[in-house]
């Protein structure tokens, strides 16, 4: 079936006439490399254009024009759900366990000095950062967190992970019981805190960029503040909250909740299966080459790597 198909990733080098050409967006419509979505002529090399979330599709059409007709369809990323067994956290060590899954400018600078003022209230309570630009290849990227990773490497409530393989993380997320994400990034999506939702983790996070969408606004969430210092102050207090309420296991039944709603939209069979019923699809409306030439552009885009 994908022999048909060139499915393009956010960035368009070069286009094959003969395939069935979907765009699937993974960028947010301020990324430069948005910025094609503007001329009509770009938007004619595609057949399908395929967003991860309606947030994101939605302001491709604010600031691209982007028409609201039946060539976009939103598909959402996938997951692997998490085992039934991992809502049973073992808490062996007596520690309720805090989970930050992802590259560090999203907002480890905000939960870091949180967490250390937390630890003087609670004495039960340890944050594994699992954090790095390792995960896309651009290890200097990490240069300028150092010195925030070396304040987590030093300080015994809190440990430092860098960049692990995914079913080491998600080994962990099992274990885990909070993902603590004062996000100040804006997300078309965000696979990580699904998989904490997948693994019975109470996340604790902002009602920013997609975030809300994703989350179906179920876990501990909050509106934030654009001041870093006033977000602290709003974080710090929603966090406290998730700490006493896994504490007093009245999480439970959210657990049970965000895990059904997340296995159930954004599991990876239901995802597959969306995608091979919008392939066929294409398929049968541009059988051939022929056909799918009706759908050529006035020019066709090209653009150095």
């Amino acid at each position: 079936l994908l022999d048909n198909f060139q499915i393009i990733s956010s960035r368009v080098r070069d286009l094959d006439p003969t395939k069935i050409r979907i765009f699937w967006a993974h960028d947010l419509a301020e990324d430069p490399e948005s910025a094609k979505f503007k001329d009509e002529n770009f938007q004619n090399n595609f057949h399908k254009f395929v967003f991860i979330s309606d947030w994101q599709f939605q302001r491709y059409q604010l600031m691209h024009g982007l028409p609201y007709n039946d060539k976009s369809i939103i598909l959402e990323s996938g997951i692997e759900p998490a085992p039934e067994e991992a809502l049973i956290k073992p808490r062996e060590d007596g520690k309720i366990r805090i989970t930050y899954t992802s590259t560090p400018q999203r907002g480890l600078e905000i939960l870091v000095p949180v967490f250390q003022k937390l630890c003087e209230m609670h004495d039960d309570i340890h944050l594994d950062v699992f954090s790095s630009f390792k995960i896309y290849g651009w290890e200097e990227a990490d240069k300028q967190f150092e010195p925030l990773y070396d304040i987590i490497r030093n300080d015994p409530h809190m440990t430092y992970h860098g960049f692990v393989p995914n079913d080491e993380l998600k080994a962990y997320l099992n274990t885990s019981e909070i993902f603590a994400y004062p996000s100040i990034w804006l997300e078309t999506s965000c696979r990580a805190m699904l998989e904490a939702m997948s693994a019975g983790l109470i996340c604790v996070h902002p009602n920013f960029g997609a975030l809300a969408e994703t989350s179906g606004a179920l876990n501990i969430m909050y509106h934030g503040d654009q001041d870093k210092q006033k977000h602290a102050n709003i974080f710090i207090n929603h966090l406290n909250s998730a700490i006493n309420f896994v504490r007093d296991k009245n999480h439970v039944p959210m657990q049970h909740f965000n895990k059904t709603f997340v296995d159930g939209r954004y599991g990876i069979d239901r995802i597959k299966n969306r995608w091979e019923i919008m392939l066929k699809d294409l398929l049968r409306q541009y059988p051939d080459e022929e056909s799918r030439a009706l759908a050529k552009p006035k020019f066709v885009y090209r653009t150095s790597p």
